[in-house]
């Protein structure tokens, strides 16, 4: 699930136990200012899996829009906590005291087989940077890439009616979704 971040990301803050609450350094406006993952929905999975959760935490709190959308939203930041329940994926956003303002759900079956897809062409690069030729891993990569964007505007046209945010917010949000759906 390599999300194209540089590996020296991962070991400047980001990494933390799998559920526990992952702060960014500034804050803005609109963005999300505390990123969390459901200790329910979470199996540790292989260490590469791990540094690409680590990585998309760190960027997306780095950088990142999102803001509540619809009569009555709350102006952010946002404390917001991702969990997959009864397929669905759902955000808890909440404010940075800890008032909840609103739970989206989502249903998780749209993003299956682009996630089973995306599984499959990860293996096939964390396969292809051991044993084959640069311009083979640039191959599979672009691939990877390319099913990582359609993903992501999925879930940024899912979000729609509901949350305003920019792609590379939307790429970090459908690494954690994958890393998610990777239970059980």
């Amino acid at each position: 699930m390599a999300s194209g971040s540089k590996d020296d990301r991962a070991s400047s803050g980001a990494s933390n136990t799998a559920g526990a609450p992952t702060q960014a350094a500034s804050t803005s406006q609109n963005s999300i200012l505390q990123m969390s993952l459901d200790e329910n929905s979470i199996l540790r999975r292989r260490p590469e899996v791990e540094h690409e959760r680590a990585v998309a935490l760190f960027d997306l709190l780095e950088r990142n829009t999102f803001e509540l959308l619809g009569e009555g939203a709350t102006p952010g930041p946002y404390h917001v906590n991702l969990a997959l329940k009864d397929d669905k994926l759902v955000f808890s956003v909440a404010k940075p005291d800890g008032t909840s303002l609103s739970d989206v759900a989502l249903a998780i079956r749209p993003f299956r087989s682009i996630i089973k897809d995306y599984f499959l062409i990860c293996e096939s690069y964390f396969d292809a940077i051991k044993t084959m030729t640069p311009s083979q891993i640039e191959a599979i990569d672009m691939g990877r890439r390319g099913l990582h964007n359609e993903g992501a505007q999925l879930l940024e046209e899912r979000l729609g009616e509901f949350v305003s945010l920019d792609h590379a917010t939307a790429r970090r949000l459908f690494t954690l979704l994958c890393v998610l759906h990777m239970r059980g």
